[in-house]
């Protein structure tokens, strides 16, 4: 018989593991509705079209098709299956696909309920997306992304209020984390500046990969998407340059001094340093001019973040967006929005023992079982327990002490009650700290406001 498993990029979660991934969510969601985002929730699956042309070409190829139900190959052209036409055939029998990430479905949900929404409209949403990529380390084919998002303002305060989000989740945390920003109207002026106003998208994507792949293979794959020696060699000063914010902001202002787009990108970027300058963020937020993302969609402010204590990479990113919500007949509502990658922050928490401790402890007080006299006894505190939502339960069935004792051991509850006969006679019960050792006979008033001075 074959042993059973899971796809590769795919994982189990643990009842521990599951704590640790809540205690982000619930940290993150926390922080989001503070600055006034409301929860949403959109479908696993989108309409394959909704997905093409949104993410580039290579976001393209990492789209998991679904194929349609029924006799589906019947509905492909027998000269694309003589041809091997995969990508013809695919269009032919797919017309679903899991969401690649949260930000597309959120703008078809804005063109969808335009006239039930108010804007600007803040929203947020925790939930899963898939992606056909190589699985590795912080790289997985199913994971979390959490994603809080403003649409319908141009209001460059928005990006400011975002580093603000993900200065405070991080603090949250625990996590020592640099903010990275930079423009796409930037990296548009360096494209006009060596030369090839047209070639920003392939631009974008060779420089995405800089920390990744180093500039020399940067240079090769600039050259194979036809950016000439010339222009790899203009490319370079912006890519080695080292300073401060400041003198970066110097070194572009001389260099894209005749592109409009860029000086535009500039002073987007100065006004939004100088809004959250006013009220300063604890974690480092710096200038990177590498900085590209390379995602067709962003068209402003774009953001990433790296973890200063691992080797790691973006734990959250994101951007303004301008024309997403055109692409299904809704033009000239601006976005901008950051995303949180659960996966890779849960890695990085993990790997630095930054939970809490005694995170994943469901269970605080076992019963003891040692009979039907003993198990009645026992099941009217437990009820009361539970409605003062402490969590308890019983072992299942009369056990030697032993077991009993090693089950609650196994299972991190830190409390046990044993009840005998000297217990149901006098009316108590003994609490049993399973840390220390000590034992209380209380009555069962006196283990409920034990429990919930806690």
């Amino acid at each position: 018989m074959q042993k059973p498993g899971i796809p590769k990029g795919t994982r189990d979660f643990s009842p521990a593991e599951i704590a640790g991934r809540q205690f982000i969510f619930n940290n993150i969601s926390r922080v989001f509705e503070l600055h006034g985002y409301k929860p949403i929730e959109t479908p696993a699956m989108e309409s394959l079209s909704t997905l093409l042309g949104k993410y580039g070409e290579e976001g393209d190829r990492l789209i998991f098709r679904i194929l349609n139900s029924g006799d589906f190959a019947a509905k492909a052209k027998d000269l694309d299956w003589d041809n091997r036409n995969s990508g013809a055939i695919s269009a032919q029998i797919c017309e679903k696909a899991l969401r690649y990430d949260l930000t597309v479905p959120f703008a078809r949900f804005v063109v969808q309920y335009q006239n039930e929404i108010t804007f600007p409209f803040k929203r947020y949403q925790i939930q899963p997306v898939w992606r056909a990529d190589r699985p590795q380390k912080g790289r997985y084919r199913e994971f979390f992304q959490c994603d809080a998002d403003v649409i319908g303002s141009n209001a460059l305060s928005n990006e400011a209020e975002l580093l603000h989000i993900i200065d405070k989740v991080f603090g949250k945390l625990g996590l020592r984390v640099v903010i990275k920003i930079n423009n796409r109207k930037i990296l548009a002026g360096i494209a006009q500046a060596v030369g090839h106003p047209d070639k920003l998208i392939p631009i974008t994507v060779a420089i995405d990969k800089l920390d990744k792949i180093g500039l020399d293979e940067v240079i090769k794959e600039l050259q194979t998407r036809g950016i000439d020696a010339v222009a790899c060699k203009a490319l370079e000063p912006v890519l080695l340059f080292k300073g401060s914010d400041k003198e970066k902001l110097e070194f572009l202002e001389q260099l894209l001094k005749d592109s409009p787009v860029g000086i535009a990108g500039i002073k987007e970027l100065r006004e939004v340093m100088e809004i959250t300058s006013v009220t300063p963020t604890k974690c480092k937020v710096e200038l990177d001019l590498t900085l590209a993302r390379g995602l067709n969609y962003y068209t402003g402010a774009i953001i990433e973040v790296k973890a200063l204590d691992i080797e790691m990479g973006s734990i959250c990113g994101g951007g303004r967006y301008d024309d997403l919500t055109g692409i299904f007949g809704m033009p000239g509502v601006s976005g901008v929005g950051v995303s949180f990658g659960a996966d890779r922050i849960y890695d990085v928490m993990r790997d630095l023992n930054l939970f809490p401790e005694g995170m994943g402890n469901y269970t605080q007080v076992l019963a003891l079982n040692f009979g039907d006299l003993e198990r009645n006894y026992c099941m009217p505190l437990l009820q009361k327990l539970r409605e003062q939502n402490i969590n308890c339960e019983m072992y299942p069935e009369p056990a030697k002490l032993k077991k009993q004792m090693l089950y609650a051991d196994k299972n991190k509850i830190p409390f046990v009650i044993l009840v005998g006969e000297n217990e149901r006679t006098s009316g108590i019960f003994t609490l049993k700290n399973m840390l220390t050792g000590n034992q209380s006979q209380l009555s069962e008033n006196q283990i409920i406001e034990y429990f919930l001075s806690k």
